[in-house]
């Protein structure tokens, strides 16, 4: 007799067992759970590809900073480049003719294109 209760209560369990567990992957399964693991691994997904960002960023002025001392690059300046950028150029300084406002220029179109002569 014990042996059917026994047996009669393991079966009733597992089927309880088994049918809570199907109710669970289903309810898993429904489109609004769906959607809502999909919203999460986004997430997820994008907060990996800021901290991804912000370490390549800090790698990158890390080995900008390296460089600049290897370059010397962060030291200042000598005192003899302190001195005053020079003045504008002037035209007749470049070898061209000194520009007025009644010069007219023409240009020629001379093409590079072989294909042309023929």
């Amino acid at each position: 007799m014990f042996r059917r209760t026994f047996w009669f209560t393991a079966g009733a369990a597992a089927g309880v067992w088994a049918t809570t567990k199907v109710n669970r992957k289903l309810k898993q399964l429904t489109p609004e759970s769906l959607a809502a693991q999909a919203a999460n691994k986004a997430v997820e997904t994008g907060h990996r590809l800021k901290d991804f960002a912000l370490d390549v960023r800090a790698t990158m002025l890390q080995r900008e900073a390296e460089l600049g001392a290897a370059l010397g690059l962060d030291a200042p300046p000598p005192v003899e480049q302190e001195r005053e950028l020079p003045g504008p150029r002037r035209r007749a300084a470049l070898g061209g003719r000194p520009a007025d406002d009644t010069t007219t220029y023409s240009f020629s179109y001379k093409s590079d294109n072989r294909n042309e002569d023929h």
